[in-house]
């Protein structure tokens, strides 16, 4: 597994999380401690703020996971890649977007600028 991969599919453990420590340990796992987390919708900074952004999230979304589709696109410490928010009870998928993280020189993400392709209806 390539350091690209391995941080996609920690960045992926972090939003898919099922409790609140397992959410804890896989941003800790995922994110430098002083990481970012920036979408339209949300600006976070640190270990606590992208956990609350994410449980925010999961607040917002019960019943639903994020899931990458298509392959990462890499270079340098540089990742690209698109996911869908997916219902686990019908496969709806009411929000997509896609992502770029950028690593820090131990393989963690020191920033990730999130952008949304499709939203739920207000």
């Amino acid at each position: 597994m390539t350091l690209h991969q391995d941080a996609v599919e920690r960045y992926f453990a972090a939003w898919n999380a099922a409790t609140p420590e397992d959410l804890v340990k896989a941003v800790a796992s995922a994110f430098s401690e002083d990481g970012t987390y920036t979408d339209p919708l949300v600006e976070a900074r640190g270990h606590d703020g992208i956990t609350a952004a994410i449980t925010g999230a999961h607040q917002q979304f019960p019943g639903f996971r994020f899931q990458l589709t298509g392959t990462p696109d890499a270079h340098h410490d540089l990742v690209r890649f698109t996911w869908d928010l997916v219902s686990t009870a019908d496969g709806s998928s009411p929000a997509a977007g896609f992502d770029v993280i950028t690593l820090a020189e131990d393989g963690r993400i020191s920033s990730v600028a999130g952008f949304l392709d499709r939203l739920p209806e207000a």
